[in-house]
């Protein structure tokens, strides 16, 4: 059985019940990093044999890891924060199980994009999720489409774009338009901005400190 395990996006305390029986039960544990999910681990006192899986894993990775299914052994796959295969490795090894008729059970949660949402006071009844951007190919189309929409979308952005990224949704969507956007989601020190994009635009370039991390947009 392979077991689709979500992990805290940062907070340890954001772990289920379920999810730690499972990563104790299981013979192995996919990582997305093995140091970044140990930290987690050794907090749980969980002693499960880890081996790494990310994006860069090889076919060969994804049949030995089926192979050890197909011999009876439960497997969980992890990522380094949240759920896997949303924005994260995962999608080539549960796609091939489902071909090979192995069991796919997921645990949920937590998500980014979710928890976000809930608490953003934006519409949640029909939103779109982009995660990350295209840098450059295809970044003015999908804007220019985005510019009749009628529902909320959410993406993710770094640090290094996220000046970059209001400037360019102040272009296509004006700068009234509203915008709220959280930046180290459930981490120590988590902020949420709410606005105009060009009030949220102008309070992240007067305060250089606080385009740290990692944030979630939604617009």
């Amino acid at each position: 059985m392979l077991y689709i395990v979500a992990t805290p996006i940062w907070n340890l305390e954001d772990m289920t019940y379920r999810a730690v029986r499972i990563l104790k039960d299981v013979d192995m544990i996919a990582c997305e990093d093995t140091r970044t999910s140990k930290v987690l681990f050794h907090h749980y006192d969980i002693t499960t044999p880890l081996t790494s899986f990310h994006a860069h894993s090889s076919e060969a990775k994804i049949e030995a890891l089926l192979r050890e299914i197909e011999q009876g052994k439960d497997l969980a796959l992890v990522s380094d924060a949240g759920t896997p295969w949303i924005s994260d490795p995962g999608y080539a090894i549960i796609q091939k199980a489902i071909q090979k008729g192995i069991e796919v059970v997921p645990i949920p949660w937590p998500s980014a994009v979710i928890t976000a949402l809930s608490a953003s006071g934006m519409s949640s009844h029909h939103f779109l999720y982009l995660g990350f951007l295209p840098v450059k190919k295809w970044r003015k189309t999908l804007f220019e489409k985005l510019q009749d929409k009628d529902h909320t979308v959410v993406i993710y952005e770094s640090v290094h774009r996220i000046i970059r990224t209001l400037w360019d949704l102040e272009n296509y969507f004006w700068a009234d338009h509203h915008i709220v956007i959280w930046r180290e989601l459930t981490k120590k020190f988590e902020t949420f901005y709410r606005g105009s994009i060009s009030e949220v635009r102008e309070n992240f370039e007067k305060n250089s400190s606080q385009v740290k991390g990692e944030f979630v947009v939604l617009f």
